[in-house]
């Protein structure tokens, strides 16, 4: 318990620490998107599968104010589905090499990534908040992560990594997410970095 207020402490004073000057200059909480892209092909399919889902427009964009609360149910969420599903490929469990959908025990980084963002929607979060993020890893592969946008920026949960860390200290390179205020849109990511 006192990791998870220390883990809250330590984000709330890494914001803090940086002169404003230097931190314009450097570093943005947020991520900066740039009009609309292609929609993953697997994203698109699960759309098709679960049309409540995606064909909703939402009219106001709101974040989620970080608070202690949010901070520990964002920790509680993230370390659950990632312990309690296995990360096994699409090819190895469903035999196709693309099916986005939620896990029961099993599944990929977008299985994670869809069953946080329900579990969260489940617990009143704003939908517009939580956004399905394609990025890249080192190693120049494809990965889905969980991009949660917070008051304070914008924070990563993420299959392959406990922590939660703002989206520009992840070794990731970001390329598009989805639309806040239409989920089945995709919007392109500068990451400049």
């Amino acid at each position: 318990m006192k990791k998870r207020i220390w883990g809250f402490a330590f984000f709330s004073l890494a914001c803090l620490a940086v002169p404003f000057e230097a931190a314009a200059a450097r570093y943005s909480p947020f991520m900066t998107v740039q009009g609309t892209t292609s929609a993953p092909i697997g994203h698109v399919n699960f759309c098709r599968q679960n049309p409540s889902e995606c064909n909703i427009t939402f009219n106001s964009d709101q974040a989620v104010k970080l608070s202690e609360e949010s901070w520990k149910k964002l920790i509680s969420v993230n370390g659950y589905v990632n312990q309690s599903i296995k990360p096994v490929s699409d090819e190895e469990l469903y035999r196709t090499e693309e099916l986005w959908t939620y896990p029961r025990s099993a599944g990929d980084c977008e299985d994670f990534a869809l069953l946080k963002r329900r579990m969260l929607i489940n617990e009143g979060w704003p939908a517009t908040a939580l956004l399905i993020t394609v990025v890249k890893e080192r190693n120049g592969n494809g990965h889905a992560v969980l991009t949660v946008r917070t008051d304070r920026g914008d924070l990563i949960l993420d299959n392959q990594d406990p922590r939660i860390l703002p989206w520009d200290k992840t070794p990731y390179h970001y390329i598009k997410r989805q639309a806040a205020l239409h989920p089945s849109q995709w919007t392109a990511i500068a990451d400049t970095r």
